[in-house]
Formats: C-alpha cells, sequence, structure tokens
C-alpha cells in the first residue's frame, strides 16, 4: 500500500470505534456523559465522527489506487440497482414503511448492500479498505444491536401514500447523489 492509504485505513477504523462505544462501551459512553453531560457527548461524538469522514475523504482522494480485481462490464448496471436498493433501505429509517417489517436495520444493510455494489465495481486497494471496512462495521453492528435490543417488534404497515412518498422521496436523493457523485467522490458514476 502506497501514498496515503493510512489515512483512509484510520478515517474508517476512527469511523467503527466512535460507532462502536455504544454496543461495545455502554459503560463507557454513560461514564463520558456523566463526566461531560450528554450535549458535550453529542459534540464529541459528532466531531469524531465529522474528523473520521475527513480523514476517510483525505485519504480516498490522496492515495494511489492498486488494482486488485476486475469483474467484468456487467458489474455497472448490477451497481446501480445495487445503490438504489441502498438509498431505499437508507431512507426507510426515515418513515414508517412495509420495509421494516422484514429488515430490522434498514440504515445498516443498506450501507451493507451500497458497500457490496462499490466492490462489485471498483476492484482496487482503497475500495477495499473504504467499502471493505464500511460494509464490515455495518454487519457488525446489526448483530450488536439486535442483541443488544433482544426481541424485534415489528411495526404496522402504514398507509400506502405514506409508502409511496417515502419511496418517492428516496428516489429524488439517490437521483440527486449520481448526478453530485463525480463532485464529491471525484469519480463518475460510469466511466467513459
Amino acid at each position: 500500500m502506497e501514498g496515503l492509504v493510512i489515512w483512509l485505513l484510520l478515517g474508517v477504523i476512527l469511523w467503527s470505534a466512535v460507532h462502536f462505544v455504544p454496543s461495545l462501551g455502554p459503560a463507557l459512553k454513560t461514564r463520558l456523559i456523566g463526566k461531560f453531560g450528554r450535549k458535550s457527548y453529542r459534540i464529541l461524538f459528532a466531531l469524531l465522527v465529522a474528523t473520521s469522514i475527513l480523514l476517510m475523504i483525505f485519504g480516498w482522494r490522496s492515495t494511489d489506487p492498486l488494482f486488485l480485481y476486475a469483474l467484468g462490464s456487467w458489474t455497472s448496471p448490477v451497481t446501480t440497482l445495487l445503490v438504489l436498493c441502498a438509498f431505499i433501505l437508507m431512507g426507510a429509517t426515515n418513515y414508517p414503511t412495509r420495509i421494516k417489517r422484514f429488515i430490522r436495520h434498514p440504515q445498516l444493510s443498506g450501507l451493507a448492500v451500497w458497500s457490496v455494489a462499490h466492490l462489485i465495481s471498483n476492484g482496487d486497494s482503497r475500495s477495499l479498505i473504504l467499502f471493505g471496512g464500511l460494509g464490515l462495521w455495518a454487519l457488525a453492528e446489526i448483530f450488536l444491536i439486535s442483541a443488544r435490543e433482544g426481541a424485534w417488534v415489528k411495526p404496522e404497515a402504514p398507509s400506502l401514500v405514506v409508502e409511496f412518498r417515502g419511496l418517492a422521496i428516496s428516489f429524488v436523493i439517490f437521483f440527486a447523489a449520481m448526478a453530485l457523485h463525480p463532485w464529491f467522490a471525484g469519480v463518475p458514476v460510469i466511466a467513459r
């Protein structure tokens, strides 16, 4: 691994560590809240998350990728479809939906799908670190949060109007992200 890949790796590790605190270290979270207060804890949490994102962005953009594999031309439409599914899942966290009757943690599941989608199309070292690392973190969090919360109580199904409104918002965000992808990721969605 060459370049500044260490910054990318540190970003993924920091992101994971900060988010694992509530699942793996509830006593540490309680101590921090007791010592600094809930508001200061949230500010610290947000600052550490923002730092991890900046490290990932800086590491991504500063690292020369080492090519590892290529899966073929079929990956582009499959990746696009999986990312759309990921956006629908992540959006489902924010509104009543039937999805939550089948998937307990739609946001984390969406992140895992998003990670797999990107690993299908990007066979380089920095993609393996970023998308592989975040995908593994999401899967671990699903397991840890489910164990902490106990039995799954499935929500009631919402009206179709609420369901379709939520889906429409997810579609709009997906298409906006597709259009803005070259600017925030530095990579076009469809290679020319």
